[in-house]
Order: structure tokens, then sequence, then C-alpha cells
């Protein structure tokens, strides 16, 4: 996810234009029986086209608990699991009224909602994609969720630029085959409040030695599936395990 370098009326246009294509139908699922997994082939040969993204997402608790939202399929589009979510915010408490939030790669916006449902005073959603940002403003206009806003940029510069200790709560589920992993790490421990904690998404699992040039340790973990869940704090403010 690298930094766009469109700027000004650039940006709004490229925008605009997504937010046409994020509107059209989606693609009508295949009939039963039909090939539609990778590797596939149809009668005569040719590779079946493989699914892509998401579909879908439900928000799991909070005042939008079991709403549905459709989200368009995006390559690589990897939405947070509903039992990780459910975990993470039990790890959490359910109750995230007046936290701030920063969702630094929030693709279809699963996390960060989530955390809005729940109460949370500001949750920003960073995303790179144009497509995606104009999905994402979809679905906050749906919602009439006040308390997000949607920002398309870099995730981890703009946790660079957040001021110090000013989130309670930073989200961190960048692409599994790229390596924002540590530079976000980093940038997390500077923005986040000495009390405050990181939520990290991975396909493998971090250890406190993994974490320790960050200045964040390891607080609870999960693993499901492919998904390494961790919740992390900063070093200082960690209480025994």
């Amino acid at each position: 996810m690298s930094r766009s370098s469109l700027r000004g009326s650039a940006i709004t246009a490229e925008i605009r234009k997504a937010q046409a294509a994020a509107a059209a139908p989606l693609p009508a699922s295949p009939k039963p029986g039909a090939n539609s997994k990778a590797g596939k082939t149809g009668k005569a040969g040719a590779p079946a086209a493989a699914p892509q993204g998401a579909g879908e997402i439900r928000i799991i608790g909070g005042q939008w608990k079991r709403t549905r939202l459709k989200v368009a399929h995006r390559p690589g589009l990897r939405p947070t699991p509903d039992r990780v979510r459910e975990t993470l915010f039990n790890w959490l408490g359910q109750d995230l009224a007046g936290w701030r939030c920063l969702d630094a790669f929030a693709g279809t916006g699963a996390l960060g909602l989530e955390a809005a449902s729940r109460g949370a005073a500001s949750v920003l959603l960073v995303e790179s994609d144009a497509a995606l940002v104009a999905q994402l403003q979809g679905l906050q206009a749906k919602l009439q969720a006040g308390a997000v806003r949607v920002q398309r940029g870099d995730g981890v510069a703009t946790l660079r630029q957040a001021a110090p200790a000013s989130l309670d709560l930073v989200l961190i589920d960048p692409p599994f085959d790229g390596d924002l992993f540590a530079p976000a790490l980093q940038a997390a421990a500077q923005a986040v409040a000495a009390e405050g904690f990181v939520y990290l998404e991975a396909p493998r699992a971090w250890s406190d030695e993994d974490l320790a040039a960050s200045g964040l340790v390891l607080h609870r973990h999960l693993k499901a599936g492919a998904v390494h869940a961790h919740l992390l704090r900063r070093a200082a403010a960690a209480p025994p395990r």
C-alpha cells in the first residue's frame, strides 16, 4: 500500500469515478455446480474466474449489531473474520465510549466500524485504494456514523503524523504479503496512549522478541485458521500476564 501521489482535484476526480464503480451491482453468484474456485476449468478448458474479495461484512455488536453491509469484490480484500472480531472486542470490553481509534489499513472497514458501533468517540478509517475509499464513504453514510471519518492515504504515514499518545486503539491489518508490519507497529507505539491498545493481524505469531524494537509487548493472542490476532500494549504500560 504505497502512498498515492495524487493531490487536489485529481484525488477528488478519482474518488468520484470510484464511487460510481462501487455503486454498480455486484456480479451475480454462480449457479449451483458452476466452477468458481481458482484452478478449476470449464468445459472448454478455460480457467474459471476466481471469486475476489469479501462480498459482505456483518457488524458483531453494539448499536449496529447484526447489520450486514455489502462490500465490493476486490483482489486481496481480506476482512477480519467474525470470530476474530468477536474475540478482539471481548478482550477490549464491549463499551468503547469515548475511545479515539484509527484503522490504518481499513479495507472493508470491518474493524473500525465495529469500534464505532460500540461507542467509540472517533474512528478514522485510512485506505489507499480509491475504490475502497468510495465504498467506505458509502458505508459511513448508510450507517449515519457521525463518529467515523474516511481518509484516503498511507496508513503508516498517518500514524506517524498522529500526535503522540493521542489514540486509545490502533488497528493494524495490512496486506499479508507486504512489509508494512514493522513500520506500522513502530508508528503505532508512538501514537497510542500509555493505557491504550494496538491490534495486529498477521499471517504469523509475533513474540515479545519480535515486538521489542517497536516498544510494544504482547497482551493477548489468538490463532484462527491462517490468521494470528494480537492485542498489544506499550511496554511500560503492560500489566503482568
